[in-house]
């Protein structure tokens, strides 16, 4: 039997990991990148690329390396806990080098269009027209990954900014934004509350005469440094704290996670508790420190726009203002695919589990990072093409229709429940919960019970330590038997990174134990307190 064949549309960190996924599966992939070269969004450039994700210089990631690794394939041992983007695009160079992927990339590269064959519902294939060079070709494929991003075509609703129009200053999106020099010695606003907000606003801050930060919801700030200087993703994803997360009631478990994203400083004293106390955090560790030093006040949402300055709706004005950034987030486009299942910003119930669209006759499209996950995008994306691979293959089947129609309305409400509802809320979830769904439909997912008796110490390593992608290739489908030794030396690829000076005194990562017996008397307790309540609420 031939393989079948699968376009992959970009060669970013999702198409990456999709070329390596399919040839596991012993399917032929053919990558199409527009671009000169591979990385996606992690390929920096001072200009701005059609149709690619764009950052600024200074990006670095908020999740740690050990967490953000792709699960057969740990970042070096040399490279820093939270890397500058400079290195997220050597780590993806160097694993499309260790995996041999190139050779399945067809770069300076653009697809054009993406439409069904004449006998789709019997086949499941797809033309696909791409030009390179100026010369329009046209391919049959067996199935479709789309891992182009939705971070190239920004979302400004300037109709919900009134006076706008009169603004005699300079305003953008934040996806053209760059580097702090441009705003020098002048007064900017900055509208949002999200990551790249938070990252702009302090990095302006050093340079500008006054920044402003315009939120409506306000945001749970928190640090890339946990206690004891831990990074915090290795401290907060851990399948622990998601089986207690689950096992209380919701009112208690939302009040208990307020309590943790917002335990660095009282945020209402900064102006920026949020509304919705579940919201997911921003992480920055300088923006606390700037409002303190004066250089960056927050503000309320806008009210109205003036030719210089703006007014807020407590009523307090900028004064004379340069310039305004707007980072209100991006619209989830692909206009080279014309068919109606696939407009997605106004049908959050069209994707199953973020990745296959529903209504497809076949199972032969997948999206890839279509979600926000609490937790890093690299193994999320990864697991999700192991997934599809699979699909593609034959060794994995989907429900039906019907099936995947109420999965889907009822993973939204209990979505929304947790996050809200709004034009982001959409792509939100936890992390550890959905990659474990995701594992399930593969068969890779840890069989942490066995191997607490086969292996305690590995197991123990699994529930009470990080949650990182190395998991899941312990078993099943694409298991990798370097998964076992990649989880135990995990803190020691983390601490190496900052243990640049030799200390006679080894201070180790503190053994589970003390964790274990904190852990089993907290759930006592809770657990205790929780049968009074209910038996409170009987009596009554």
């Amino acid at each position: 039997m031939m393989s079948k064949k699968v376009a992959i549309t970009g060669a970013g960190a999702s198409g990456l990991t999709a070329i390596k996924s399919c040839l596991e599966e012993g399917l032929e992939p053919t990558c199409f990148e527009r671009s000169t070269d591979i990385g996606g969004l992690w390929r920096f450039t001072d200009d701005i690329e059609e149709g690619r994700g764009s950052i600024y210089s200074s990006v670095a990631t908020n999740t740690s390396k050990e967490m953000m690794s792709y699960s057969d394939f740990p970042m070096p041992n040399d490279f820093p806990v939270y890397p500058h983007h400079s290195k997220i695009l050597e780590y993806l160079q160097l694993y499309a080098e260790h995996f041999n992927l190139r050779k399945h990339i067809q770069l300076n590269t653009e697809v054009c269009s993406v439409t069904k064959n004449s006998d789709f519902d019997t086949t499941g294939q797809w033309n696909i027209v791409t030009e390179k060079n100026g010369i329009k070709e046209l391919a049959t494929f067996d199935a479709v990954i789309v891992c182009s991003g939705h971070f190239s075509d920004p979302y400004l609703p300037l109709n919900s900014f009134p006076g706008i129009e009169l603004f005699k200053g300079r305003y953008i999106h934040s996806r053209f934004y760059k580097t702090s020099e441009d705003y020098r010695g002048k007064t900017v606003l900055i509208v949002g509350a999200g990551n790249s907000a938070g990252d702009i606003a302090a990095e302006i801050s050093f340079t500008a005469k006054q920044v402003f930060l315009s939120t409506r919801q306000g945001a749970w700030i928190v640090s890339r440094i946990s206690h004891n200087g831990f990074p915090i993703d290795m401290v907060l994803l851990r399948r622990w704290t998601t089986w207690l997360k689950n096992l209380l009631p919701f009112a208690l478990s939302a009040k208990l996670n307020a309590k943790i994203f917002g335990r660095w400083f009282d945020h209402a004293n900064y102006s920026l508790e949020p509304k919705n106390r579940l919201k997911n955090p921003v992480v920055n560790d300088y923006l606390p420190c700037q409002i303190l030093h004066g250089l960056i006040k927050v503000k309320p949402q806008i009210k109205e726009i003036k030719e210089t300055s703006v007014i807020f709706e407590d009523n307090t004005e900028t004064g004379r203002l340069d310039e305004i950034i707007f980072a209100t987030g991006y619209n989830a486009t692909f206009p080279f695919i014309d068919d109606p299942v696939m407009k997605l910003n106004d049908n959050p119930v069209s994707m199953y589990k973020n990745v296959f669209p529903i209504n497809l006759a076949k199972p032969t499209m997948a999206f890839l990072g279509l979600i926000q996950p609490l937790g890093s995008i690299l193994p999320t994306t990864e697991i999700q093409a192991r997934w599809a691979a699979r699909v593609f293959k034959g060794a994995a089947q989907l429900p039906s229709t019907g099936m995947m129609e109420a999965y889907a309305i009822k993973s939204n409400k209990r979505n929304e429940k947790w996050f809200g509802s709004g034009k982001t809320q959409i792509f939100q979830t936890h992390y550890i919960e959905y990659i474990d769904e995701v594992s399930k439909e593969i068969g890779n997912h840890p069989k942490i019970l066995s191997l607490f008796f086969t292996d305690p110490r590995l197991a123990l390593k699994i529930f009470f330590g990080p949650c990182t992608s190395y998991q899941y290739r312990l078993t099943g489908p694409g298991k990798w038997h370097g998964a076992r030794e990649a989880i135990l030396t995990q803190w020691d690829r983390t601490l190496n990174a900052t243990r640049t000076r030799v200390i006679s005194k080894n201070h180790g990562t503190r053994s589970v134990l003390p964790t274990l017996l904190v852990f089993c008397t907290l759930t006592a307790a809770l657990y205790h307190r929780y049968k009074q309540l209910s038996l409170k609420e009987k009596k009554l």
